[in-house]
């Protein structure tokens, strides 16, 4: 794909043990463009997580290509806030800095500028207990900003928080990310954050996983994720996506 800066070929995944072998993850091919947002949406335990560990480095793929243009770099948000009790908000968001040997003082200072610029000033010396859910994940969201990666990876950000926190969170991490001009790839169970937030939407099978579609989501009158929910094109790609999971209740 044109523009793209993240390609994937034919990604495979196999988990052996001493009888057997598991196939997670099924020939995945895909290309993420500049500032795209794109969710990753499928079947419970289809392997959207283990996708995600793969593109970071936490896990080993079988086979296949990742290509990264221009060696940019990736940073992971977990699905949990993970805060340390024992640091500050600011100390919080310096680990991953502190870890690459990068803590100077003009990534610093930048620390300080995000925590200013997203609602954060009067907490920076606060400590983790003192924040509410969607205060915390913005927090770590910042912490994964820190270190400037150029790819955002999100595993189920909201999942934890009460519906109305993660609508209201929604709106504060997409605009974040777009203000910060980074590319986003999200996991969610949530075909209306999904659709609320993404340029594009991949559909992956029941595991082994593969691509079963991509939508280009095209909303009239786009803007925040709230507002997308109210747009006319939203139940369309709704029922359409809900179809393709091919979810059955027993």
């Amino acid at each position: 794909m044109k523009d793209s800066i993240l390609t994937i070929n034919n990604l495979k995944k196999v988990y052996h043990d001493i009888n057997s072998e598991t196939t997670a993850i099924n020939d995945i091919s895909l290309d993420i463009k500049e500032k795209e947002f794109i969710s990753i949406v499928g079947p419970s335990g289809c392997g959207k997580s283990t996708f995600l560990s793969i593109l970071s480095g936490l896990e080993n793929k079988s086979s296949g290509n990742i290509i990264l243009n221009n060696n940019l770099k990736i940073g992971y948000m977990l699905q949990r806030d993970s805060l340390f009790p024992w640091r500050t908000i600011y100390e919080n968001c310096l680990i991953g800095l502190e870890t690459s040997h990068s803590d100077n003082n003009e990534n610093k200072e930048r620390v300080k500028n995000l925590l200013k610029t997203y609602g954060l000033k009067d907490f920076m010396n606060k400590y983790p207990n003192s924040l509410s859910g969607g205060m915390k994940q913005r927090v770590a969201l910042i912490r994964t900003l820190a270190t400037n990666p150029d790819i955002l990876l999100l595993d189920e950000p909201f999942s934890a928080l009460d519906y109305q926190t993660r609508l209201a969170l929604s709106d504060d991490v997409y605009k974040i990310i777009k203000n910060e001009g980074k590319t986003a790839i999200m996991v969610t169970h949530d075909l209306a954050e999904a659709i609320s937030l993404s340029d594009r939407i991949v559909v992956l099978t029941k595991r082994p996983c593969k691509i079963k579609k991509i939508y280009d989501v095209n909303l009239t009158n786009k803007s925040t994720p709230i507002n997308n929910r109210k747009c006319k094109e939203f139940n369309y790609y709704y029922d359409k996506i809900w179809r393709d999971l091919d979810v059955h209740i027993k």
